[in-house]
């Protein structure tokens, strides 16, 4: 069993004494449930004993008493005779972790449903699978046809790629970590930016990598200076960046501050990594830029877990041969190799990926539009960006209250990650991350709950302060 120390718990709490007016423990009990409900306190994690807990954040044990007493009575702790209490999630039954309620929404996620080209590129890589049977199916780097397909795509955005740059992994995530592990050692700054992917950030802590945050916004984009003294300050070991449609602010990064960035990192011997999962979603507006690597050096990973379905478990590394040849001899101890069906249904899609493009690049619209729309006609006060690629919508709710707005629209069925969930330190209390790449019908209803959420704050103002600042 996994155990949250008093240290880290109040590290995830930061900010909670702002709620004025609220009994601390109740204020304290809000967060705590927001940290497990968003999955930043995993479902079974130990929390610190009383008397710690009480100590290091500096209030009296009968407060952090019926603080663990407020989170049983409302099904979110249990307390087990050697165990101590435990996170839990409020059900008559055991609840799976990665379940949802029965009739719930899951806005979550930003993904698209299985491309209408998968199920006949998977029927004829079954058929192609028979003439791989005879050897072990243990396959570290990648089949030699997918690697070429991947390479030519990368050729064809204007990339010049050969087969042995590339590593296929087990998707992006996959991807992330194994780069993580073998370019970070303990206490090495890794830069990432603010808000971003917080499974990104992770991994990159799981390999004991220390953050160092850049800021992203939806109205400028990259904090250009503080990128550049980031870089200057810290040299960081890696820096891990999304330069196209930016997760989740939407934003590209200009073909000018990539060469500035690249440059940069370069001469501070720092290895920077970018995640283009969304790279080929562009909607509208200009043309897409070059992948990051065109402009200097740097590591890619993509992966058709965006673009055809997240049941496709298929990702890839574009590096130079020697990282790559380093990420094979390093790669056993976390796994033995990618599945070679989905390899060659890959392979089959990227013949004619443009296709499966295209499919995507309408649908992605249609969302968008019918998202952007429904929002500012249902909650006028929101500040709603026009995005021109990706999968989401970085929200401004105009008032630090993402975390209550996330408990009250669970409350109507619709599960949302709340802003903090892709900060650091207690940051985005203002902002939501919306997808718009479900069905209209869904999106309808996902809509219609956020507003019944949002009504029902408004009916309890909360003050204008952070609340309910807790951070991955």
């Amino acid at each position: 069993m996994s155990t949250v120390s008093a240290r880290i718990l109040d590290t995830l709490l930061t900010g909670w004494r702002a709620a004025s007016g609220t009994p601390a423990y109740v204020a304290l009990a809000d967060r705590i449930r927001v940290l497990i409900l968003d999955g930043r306190v995993p479902v079974g994690t130990r929390l610190p004993a009383e008397r710690d807990f009480a100590a290091h954040i500096g209030v009296s044990r009968t407060t952090v008493t019926a603080t663990y007493g407020e989170l049983r009575s409302s099904g979110y702790l249990d307390s087990l005779r050697g165990s101590g209490s435990v996170a839990r999630l409020p059900s008559r039954e055991p609840i799976a972790i990665g379940s949802l309620p029965a009739g719930h929404l899951d806005f979550s996620k930003a993904a698209l449903p299985a491309s209408p080209y998968l199920a006949e590129a998977a029927v004829r890589a079954a058929h192609a699978l028979p003439a791989y049977l005879g050897d072990t199916g243990f396959d570290p780097i990648g089949l030699p046809l997918l690697r070429q397909a991947i390479a030519d795509r990368y050729t064809a955005r204007g990339l010049e790629t050969r087969p042995e740059q590339v590593m296929v992994t087990i998707g992006a995530q996959h991807a992330i970590a194994l780069l993580a592990r073998v370019l970070l050692s303990r206490g090495d700054s890794a830069l990432v930016e603010s808000p971003s992917y917080p499974h990104a950030f992770e991994a990159l802590r799981s390999a004991g990598g220390r953050l160092v945050p850049v800021s992203v916004t939806t109205g400028d984009g990259w904090d250009e200076h503080g990128l550049e003294q980031a870089i200057q300050r810290t040299s960081p070991a890696l820096a891990y960046v999304m330069p196209d449609f930016h997760n989740p602010t939407g934003r590209t990064m200009s073909a000018d501050l990539r060469e500035r960035m690249l440059r940069l990192a370069d001469r501070q011997g720092t290895v920077v990594i970018a995640d283009e999962t969304m790279a080929e979603l562009r909607i509208d507006g200009a043309p897409a830029e070059l992948p990051l690597a065109a402009h200097g050096p740097a590591v890619l990973i993509g992966s058709l877990g965006k673009t055809v379905w997240g049941g496709v478990r298929i990702g890839w590394i574009r590096a130079e041969p020697t990282l790559i040849q380093r990420l094979e001899r390093a790669r056993p101890a976390g796994d033995l190799g990618t599945p070679i069906l989905e390899q060659l249904i890959a392979t089959d899609l990227l013949g004619d990926f443009e296709a499966v493009l295209a499919g995507r690049r309408s649908q992605l619209a249609a969302g968008r539009d019918r998202l952007e729309a429904q929002l500012r006609e249902r909650m006028p006060e929101w500040t709603v960006p026009h995005v021109s690629g990706g999968l989401t919508t970085w929200v401004n709710l105009g008032s630090p209250v993402s975390s209550q707005l996330t408990l009250a629209a669970r409350s109507e069925g619709l599960v949302l990650a709340s802003g903090p969930r892709f900060g650091i330190d207690g940051a985005f209390e203002r902002f939501l991350r919306v997808p718009f790449s479900y069905s209209p019908e869904d999106t309808d209803r996902g809509v219609a709950s956020l507003a019944r959420a949002w009504c029902a704050l408004a009916q309890h103002p909360l003050p204008d302060r952070e609340y309910l600042a807790a951070v991955v």
